[in-house]
């Protein structure tokens, strides 16, 4: 796929290898963007590229389709919404329990 931009670049990890979550909390100001509505969010940010593991980038937009609400208030519920589409739709490989407790342990 073509990138807007590099996914491991300034503009995608300030340079260094950053994943999931913490690419997303770049794209958001604590203080000026909440409430925040994922509809908004996902036209502006849905292409850039997602890190999720040193082997896997995808489309923001990949994740952010699977959030559960259509606003946050705060930073916090961010993280939230982010957090459960991104185990719900697979993409982090750490589970506190596990993903498969029987046959992968956290």
């Amino acid at each position: 796929m073509d990138w807007p931009h590099d996914p491991d670049g300034e503009e995608g990890s300030e340079g260094m290898r950053k994943y999931g979550m913490a690419i997303f909390a770049k794209k958001v100001d604590e203080e000026g963007d909440f409430p925040l509505r994922f509809e908004d969010f996902l036209a502006e940010y849905g292409d850039d590229p997602i890190r999720i593991n040193s082997a896997t980038v995808v489309p923001a937009r990949e994740i952010l389709e699977r959030v559960d609400t259509d606003e946050v208030p705060d930073i916090v519920e961010f993280h939230r919404a982010i957090g459960r589409a991104m185990r719900e739709g697979g993409f982090w490989d750490y589970h506190p329990v596990g993903a498969n407790p029987e046959r992968k342990s956290a």
